[in-house]
C-alpha cells in the first residue's frame, strides 16, 4: 500500500515561512491499495490540495472514512473540487458522530449562511455506506478499527495488506481515558508490530500537565507506546498549530537521543505534508 499525508496540523491550518517543512493544512491522508482503491481518512484542509491531484490524474472513485468530526477534520470538504464532476463517484462511511449521522454532519459544513453551495448542489455521486465501520474490506486492504480516547469520542484505523500494517491514531489521548475510549493497553494491542504508525503528539511532557483530558498525548507516553508495541516507524501527528518548523526538529532529535539511550532501533520523525510512504 502507499500512504501520503496532504495535511498533519492540529486544531486550525497555519501559514508562514516557519511553517514550511512540516505544512500548515490539518488532517488528511491518503492510501492507495495494491488493487487501485484510492482511501481518504479525513477531510481536514488538506484535501483540497488532493481533490487538485485526483483531478490532474483523472481519479475518480474514492473512499472516505473519518477519525471524527471536529472542525479540523471536516473543514476542506466544501473546497474538494472533484465533487463539482458527475463521473466521480464517492464512498462515504455512513455512522454517528455524538447522535448525527455522517449525511447530516456534512449537511450542516455545506449549507447557508456557512456555504454557498449545498450538499445537495453536488454533481458527484454520493453513496454514504454503514458496512465501512467495524472491520471491512477496501479492495485488498483490511481495515480495522478502534474508539480513540478523545472528547466526543472517534475511530482509529489499521489498515493491512501483504502482512504490512499502517495504524493510525490522531487524537488520541494516552494519559487519559475518555469516556468513549480505550485504555493503553488495548492501543499497545491494536498497534503491536505495526510497520508504520502515525499517533497524535500534539504536546510535550511539560505542556500536557496543563492539557490532560484535552483529548491529545504527550509525546513522551506515544514513544512508550510505539517501543512497547514494537513498532517499526512512527510518526508524530496532530501536530501543535503554533509548533514551528525548528522546534519540531528539536522535539524529533530529542526523540531520537531518547530512544537511542534506552537502545531501541524505533525510526521516529514527524509527518509532514507530501510525505509518501511504501509499505
Amino acid at each position: 500500500m502507499d500512504i501520503k499525508c496532504w495535511g498533519s496540523r492540529g486544531s486550525i491550518s497555519v501559514s508562514g515561512k516557519q511553517y514550511i517543512k512540516y505544512g500548515g493544512d490539518t488532517t488528511c491522508i491518503q492510501i492507495t491499495a495494491k488493487t487501485g482503491e484510492t482511501i481518504i481518512v479525513d477531510a481536514g484542509s488538506g484535501i483540497r490540495r488532493l481533490g487538485n491531484s485526483f483531478i490532474d490524474k483523472d481519479i475518480t472513485q474514492y473512499y472516505l472514512l473519518f477519525t471524527h468530526s471536529h472542525w479540523d477534520h471536516i473543514q476542506g470538504i466544501s473546497f474538494f473540487r472533484p465533487l463539482l464532476f458527475s463521473k466521480v463517484k464517492m464512498i462515504i462511511q455512513d455512522r454517528e458522530f455524538s447522535g448525527i449521522r455522517t449525511k447530516n454532519i456534512l449537511n450542516e459544513v455545506m449549507k447557508k449562511p456557512f456555504f454557498p453551495i449545498g450538499l445537495n448542489d453536488l454533481n458527484a455521486d454520493l453513496r454514504f455506506e454503514s458496512a465501512l465501520n467495524g472491520t471491512f474490506m477496501i479492495g485488498s486492504i483490511k481495515v480495522e478499527t478502534i474508539p480513540i480516547s478523545h472528547s466526543g469520542g472517534g475511530l482509529g484505523y489499521k489498515f493491512v495488506e501483504d502482512d504490512k500494517s499502517f495504524v493510525f491514531l490522531t487524537d488520541n489521548e494516552l494519559g487519559y481515558r475518555h469516556l468513549e475510549g480505550k485504555g493503553f493497553d488495548e492501543y499497545l494491542d491494536f498497534s503491536q508490530n505495526a510497520d508504520l504508525l502515525f499517533h497524535d503528539g500534539e504536546y510535550t511532557k511539560e505542556e500536557y500537565v496543563r492539557k490532560v483530558s484535552w483529548g491529545h498525548s504527550s509525546i513522551e507516553d506515544v514513544l512508550d507506546l510505539a517501543v512497547k508495541a514494537k513498532v517499526k516507524k512512527l510518526g508524530l501527528f496532530h501536530l501543535n498549530q503554533d509548533r514551528t518548523d525548528e522546534q519540531m526538529d528539536k522535539i524529533v532529535d530529542e526523540c531520537q537521543a531518547n530512544l537511542k539511550a534506552k537502545k531501541s532501533t524505533l525510526d521516529c520523525f514527524a509527518v509532514s505534508c507530501d510525505l509518501s510512504i511504501h509499505l
